[in-house]
């Protein structure tokens, strides 16, 4: 391509009618990138993270069996949120990385194939998740909180494939820098859900039961509006074409080389939150596991900065690896570590001081009242989780972005299933400490990965950036 045909195209791309302005961000400052793209989806992720937060103080009201069944379920719904984030993940970062090379066509392309592959991955779950329920449950030692467990657990399975939609949806929409709409997406689902929560659980008198179905109808409507943007006004960046569709095997290359290893990721941290719990369960029974399940939902709050820079440098550095700009590249993710680390520290000291009226916002009714010793220990231990969690979601971040999706799954695995999962079964199982040791195994684990995070991203970094001076020399 001559360079009046490479000005042509990017012409064509960046200024078109459609949607473009996420898109010129993407192209510009890196810093200034991930603080655009980072705040909103912070936004979106805390009204989300403060929904599962007030749906366990709503279920709580219910007693430590009510939310054991929502621990119990916790897992495969995080299985299910992994197969979809992957799926997101993956052609986000290819659609990402096609318009850092200017190819607009490619994009549209990988766009129709996410919607695909989400539509099949959605019927194969769904099939296997509702007729699997009761046995894993009861695998799992969900003991006298069963019939609650599988009651809530097929409900959400019947309408999961609204959680799959929303989750690619606002992948694809942050894919091309529109945040703006994926954090409204987002929240709107977290507040319909915290409006719907108390009704359905108190005032109809569902139970537990409740809190799953307002969490399905939630879901479907904000999919409802997310369906309008992306196929009737059609205002995004991204063209979608199913007529005539048929599967390209570049296209499935680029989605699958990062989405298929960051499903697998994702799913190797279902598998711990699944071992943990099962762990969890012989140390403590049902009442450990509603100290678990609700005490991470509090460190999910304070992760979830994390959360929205993550996304935010899986498209900035997609972008500028797909423009060959390797230095932006760089510049992007530790500027993105630096200012996650810091956030983390911030709140990491704000749970260690507020532990114990933390642990009063979830054990208010006499039903919950004795797991309040045990809460409280969860988060005076798991609180040295936090400056940890950077390094990893955004060393991961970072490989995503520029295809490298074999490195992001490799790391987590070793994450999950060689640090977290070892830790927490000695400590709490071999040496008999307890639901002790399993707190302190897990904050140990995350300790021990930062040098094994770090040093590969940075490692990578390095080399990425004597490959350019090499071409160019």
């Amino acid at each position: 391509m001559s360079k009046a045909d490479g000005i042509k195209v990017e012409n064509n791309l960046l200024e078109s009618k459609k949607h473009t302005k996420g898109v010129k961000t993407l192209l510009g400052d890196p810093k200034k990138a991930i603080i655009k793209l980072s705040i909103p989806m912070v936004a979106a992720m805390s009204a989300q993270t403060i929904y599962n937060l007030v749906d366990a103080i709503w279920v709580s009201g219910k007693g430590p069996e009510s939310l054991a069944a929502v621990g119990f379920t916790f897992p495969f719904f995080f299985l299910a949120m992994a197969i979809a984030n992957g799926i997101g993940i993956g052609g986000g970062a290819a659609i990402s990385r096609r318009i850092g090379a200017r190819d607009k066509k490619g994009a549209d392309s990988i766009a129709s194939h996410t919607i695909v592959i989400m539509l099949i991955f959605i019927a194969l779950f769904t099939t296997v998740m509702l007729i699997a329920a009761r046995p894993l449950l009861r695998f799992m030692g969900a003991g006298h909180a069963l019939k609650l467990s599988v009651t809530y657990a097929r409900i959400i399975f019947t309408g999961i494939g609204f959680v799959f939609f929303l989750q690619v949806a606002v992948a694809l929409l942050r894919s091309e820098g529109d945040v703006k709409r994926a954090m409204i997406a987002m929240g709107a689902g977290a507040v319909l859900n915290i409006i719907l929560d108390p009704v359905f659980i108190y005032t109809f008198g569902l139970g537990v039961a409740g809190a799953a179905w307002a969490t399905i109808l939630s879901m479907f409507l904000v999919s409802m509006v997310i369906i309008y943007w992306l196929f009737m006004e059609k205002k995004t960046f991204v063209s979608f074409r199913f007529r005539g569709f048929r599967f390209e095997k570049e296209a499935l290359w680029d989605i699958s080389r990062v989405g298929f290893p960051a499903s697998v990721s994702q799913m190797s941290m279902s598998l711990m939150a699944f071992i943990l719990t099962t762990i969890v369960a012989s140390v403590g029974g049902p009442d450990g596991v509603a100290v678990y399940t609700t005490g991470w939902r509090v460190i999910s709050l304070a992760v979830l900065p994390m959360l929205g820079v993550a996304s935010a440098v899986t498209s900035v550095t997609g972008a500028a690896f797909g423009a060959r700009d390797y230095q932006k590249v760089k510049i992007s993710y530790l500027y993105a570590l630096k200012a996650g680390v810091l956030a983390e520290i911030v709140l990491a000291l704000i749970i260690l001081i507020f532990a114990p009226q933390i642990t009063w916002i979830f054990t208010w009714s006499k039903a919950s009242a004795r797991i309040v010793g045990d809460l409280s220990l969860f988060l005076r231990i798991c609180w040295l989780i936090l400056p940890t969690v950077a390094f990893g979601m955004l060393s991961s971040a970072l490989f995503q972005g520029v295809g490298k999706g074999f490195d992001a799954l490799v790391m987590t695995l070793i994450r999950t299933l060689v640090f977290t999962v070892p830790f927490a079964w000695f400590l709490g199982i071999y040496l008999g400490w307890g639901l002790r040791g399993v707190w302190i195994g897990m904050a140990a684990a995350s300790l021990a990965y930062i040098p094994v995070a770090f040093g590969w991203a940075y490692l990578y970094l390095q080399k990425l950036l004597a490959s350019e001076k090499q071409s160019g020399a």
